[in-house]
């Protein structure tokens, strides 16, 4: 019995040490995003000025996949998905715009949602989730989640993250790895936008024309433990 026992702990301490160092660890994710969306400045458009999906420009497939530098951008970028007209897939809501909390868990929060065709990116705290079709990677998201546990050498540390979205009955759902367990949920109430997070919030978030002063440079996130 105790061997038995003393195999599990070692099991669980090996899959809990595999685990930190797959999502701290491991190599960052290849940035593969167009570096003029993260030089250019997101902050000076019109987000109710949406483009007509009417297909008459690029396709979703012609577009780099956008993901985050780093552990975070350090200012608002410009749209991922700028010149893509490609009309939304049967099924999918038009969600498109910038938004941000009013009533809930994540009051405050703002965040960008753009789609083109089955694509779609969202842009909010420091960090880029690209989901679709795109001309650099695979479907699924795979950046970082943006929340620093530890520097090291001056090197920051924050997890990684991959998820897949999509849109079932009207709502866009967001699946780790693409094949694990739902962990978010985004959908139209009326003219709002809600949000239900892994942490189990709901938030009710309302349309932005403009992004707010304070949400142009993000606030650094997490524990950020200096190791040495």
């Amino acid at each position: 019995m105790k061997t038995v026992l003393k195999w599990l702990a070692s099991a669980v301490l090996f899959a809990v040490a595999f685990l930190f160092w797959l999502a701290f660890l491991s190599p960052r994710p290849p940035l593969t995003i167009d570096p003029g969306v993260l030089a250019g400045d997101g902050s000076t458009l019109d987000y109710c000025a949406l483009p007509v999906l009417d297909g008459s420009g690029k396709s979703a497939v012609d577009i780099a996949k956008g993901n985050t530098p780093g552990c975070g951008y350090d200012h608002f970028p410009l749209p991922v998905l700028a010149g893509c007209t490609e009309p939304l897939p049967p099924g999918a809501d038009d969600i498109r715009g910038l938004w941000r909390g009013i009533e809930g868990g994540h009051i405050g929060h703002v965040e960008r949602v753009e789609q083109c065709g089955s694509r779609v990116v969202v842009t909010a705290a420091g960090i880029i989730h690209d989901y679709g079709p795109n001309s650099t990677a695979g479907l699924n998201t795979n950046d970082t989640e943006g929340s620093v546990l530890f520097t090291a050498g001056g090197r920051e540390f924050c997890a990684r993250t991959s998820a897949s979205m999509i849109w079932e009955e009207g709502v866009l759902n967001f699946y780790v790895f693409g094949w694990g367990p739902q962990v978010v949920r985004r959908y139209r109430d009326g003219d709002q936008l809600i949000w239900e997070y892994a942490d189990g919030s709901k938030t009710r978030m309302e349309r932005l024309c403009r992004l707010p002063d304070e949400n142009k440079i993000p606030e650094p996130r997490g524990a950020r433990l200096k190791l040495w």
